[in-house]
């Protein structure tokens, strides 16, 4: 095992930011995965020089269009990594399980609870 990490940029109050890590752990903890870290970067990506406004602005744009009307309230910008204790197949399986948790399945129009990208 070494160590791995889930990266997403999201666009999140803290709420939003508290229902990814719900889901992030809930994946881990049925791969068997062990969670050893986690970094939140608001200013800058880590090892480079880009603002995290730079690299995730589109995300807050994502939002404007799918809640027209609505101030984005208290929601910023940020980078969430997390580190894993895993091997390469149950990172995988759990990037991949926790993409799904975060987008609603099918080809229908639908709004992101937390707009996201992901790495």
């Amino acid at each position: 095992m070494r160590r791995r990490d889930l990266r997403f940029g999201l666009y999140a109050d803290e709420q939003g930011l508290a229902w990814v890590r719900e889901v992030i752990e809930e994946a881990v903890g049925r791969r068997g995965a062990r969670i050893t870290g986690e970094v939140l970067s608001t200013d800058t990506l880590p090892h480079s020089g880009m603002t995290i406004a730079d690299m995730y602005d589109h995300l807050a744009e994502q939002w404007a269009v799918e809640h027209p009307g609505l101030s984005g309230g208290a929601r910023r910008l940020v980078e969430l990594r997390v580190h894993l204790d895993c091997s390469l197949r149950t990172w995988r399986a759990v990037h991949k399980t926790v993409i799904a948790a975060m987008c609603p399945a099918g080809t229908a129009p639908h709004v992101c609870r937390v707009p996201w990208m992901a790495f």
